[in-house]
């Protein structure tokens, strides 16, 4: 079972950066509480999530989002295959 803390928050940061995605905390009034600027490889969450919230928009995004293993470090791809966090169009 996926734990909801500031370690796993960080290991799911992490392995957005690996892919090649800028991560942005910001102020906004976002719909689903992020956007995705799918050009840039910019993600930008609503800061005033908690933990909870803005693990669960990144796992979502992920889920989306096409990603390379290979550009992944061994513990982040671990960290991946441990939650099945795995992207619905890999590369």
């Amino acid at each position: 079972m996926f734990k909801y803390t500031a370690a796993n928050l960080k290991k799911v940061e992490t392995l957005l950066n690996e892919a090649g995605y800028l991560l942005r905390y910001e102020k906004g009034n976002f719909i689903a509480g992020y956007c995705i600027l799918e050009t840039r490889k910019v993600i930008v969450i609503n800061k005033y999530f908690d933990i909870d919230a803005r693990t669960n928009s990144l796992l979502e995004i992920i889920s989306r989002l096409p990603i390379d293993e290979n550009n992944l470090s061994e513990s982040s791809r671990e960290f991946m295959h441990q939650y099945n966090i795995i992207a619905l169009n890999p590369v």
